[in-house]
C-alpha cells in the first residue's frame, strides 16, 4: 500500500504573541507538525525561543515582501519599502512593481538573502521556504529563491494547489475570489513545478489552505480529507489566540476556529483512518511530488 504523507503547517509565526502560543498548543497538544518564520515581525524573538525547547516543531522562512517589515535598513532598498522600512500592503501593486520596476529586482535579491541570513543566524535547520501572502510564487522571487537555494540549502518550497471544483462542493461562498486565485496560482504552479525540479528541489503534490483563507476549520477538514486522492500533501493554517491589544493576523475568531481545528481529535482519527501519517518538510522522502 502506498505510504501517504501530511504536513500540517501554521503560518506567520512570530507574527504576535497570539499567534506563537496557538502554533505551540496545537503541536503540543494537535496535529501541527510544522510552521513558517516570519523573521522580521514583532515577536520572531519570542517564536524562535518557543522553537528551541520545541525540537520536533519543523521550521520554514515565511519570506516577508509584503504586508510587513523588511529586515534590510530602508535606505537600502528604496523601491521596496517606505521611510519606516514598511512593504505595500498591496500584494496586486508589490507584485507589479516586482514584475516591471527594474529597480527593485537587485533589491529583492538583496532583502531575500538578508532574511535567509537572518533565519540562519538563527540555527535552526531551514525545513522548507514559503511567503507571506505567497509572494513567493511570484515569477522574479521564485526565481531568486532557486538561485540561492544551494547557498543557503532550501530543500523545499510551498507550491500552492487545490483542486477548485473539490473546494467548491465542500464551500461554495467567495466564488469570484475562488476563481481568480485557482486561475492564477494555478499558472504560477506550473510555472514552479518546471523552475524546482529542474533544480531537484522538493514540494508537495497539494497544498490546501488558499481557497479557505481564514476559514479551515474542524467541519471543513473533516470534509475535506477523505475526499484527498494525493499522498503527499500540505494543509497550512493561520491559528492564533486573541490577547487583548494585540494586531491579529486574520479575521478575529478565524484563528481560533483554525486553532480548534488543530486540536480536534476528529481529525486527527480523519488522518489516520485514510492513511495519512504525519510528517513535515524535512522528514519528506526526495522528490515526493507528483
Amino acid at each position: 500500500m502506498q505510504k501517504r504523507f501530511a504536513i500540517i503547517n501554521g503560518d506567520d509565526f512570530g507574527f504576535s504573541s497570539g499567534v506563537n502560543q496557538a502554533i505551540i498548543k496545537a503541536h503540543e497538544q494537535g496535529i501541527l507538525t510544522s510552521t513558517s518564520l516570519m523573521v522580521t515581525a514583532d515577536a520572531a524573538k519570542e517564536a524562535l525561543s518557543l522553537a528551541r525547547t520545541h525540537p520536533n516543531l519543523s521550521v520554514g522562512l515565511h519570506l516577508v515582501l509584503v504586508c510587513g517589515r523588511s529586515a534590510l535598513p530602508p535606505e537600502q532598498i528604496p523601491h521596496l519599502v517606505d521611510e519606516q522600512g514598511n512593504f505595500s500592503n498591496s500584494s496586486l501593486m508589490a507584485g507589479l512593481r516586482y514584475q516591471f520596476v527594474r529597480e527593485t529586482r537587485e533589491e529583492l535579491r538583496e532583502e531575500i538573502r538578508s532574511q535567509l541570513e537572518k533565519f540562519r543566524s538563527t540555527g535552526l535547520p531551514l525545513s522548507h521556504v514559503d511567503g507571506h501572502l505567497h509572494m513567493h510564487m511570484h515569477p522574479v522571487i521564485l526565481r531568486i529563491l532557486v538561485e540561492l537555494a544551494a547557498e543557503f540549502d532550501i530543500k523545499a518550497i510551498r507550491l500552492p494547489s487545490e483542486e477548485l471544483g473539490l473546494n467548491l462542493r465542500l464551500e461554495s461562498s467567495n466564488l469570484l475570489t475562488k476563481l481568480v486565485w485557482s486561475g492564477v496560482f494555478g499558472r504560477l504552479r506550473r510555472y514552479g513545478e518546471n523552475l524546482l525540479k529542474s533544480q531537484g528541489i522538493n514540494f508537495t503534490e497539494r497544498v490546501y489552505g488558499l481557497l479557505q483563507t481564514g476559514c479551515v476549520t474542524e467541519k471543513y477538514l473533516l470534509n475535506l480529507i477523505p475526499q484527498i486522492r494525493s499522498d503527499v500533501v500540505e494543509i497550512y493554517c493561520h491559528p492564533a489566540i486573541a490577547i487583548n491589544g494585540e494586531p491579529l493576523n486574520g479575521p478575529p475568531t478565524s484563528g481560533e476556529a483554525e486553532l480548534t481545528a488543530l486540536l480536534s481529535s476528529q481529525v486527527r482519527e480523519v488522518l489516520a483512518s485514510n492513511g495519512f501519517e504525519l510528517t513535515n518538510y524535512s522528514l519528506l522522502p526526495k522528490e515526493q511530488h507528483g
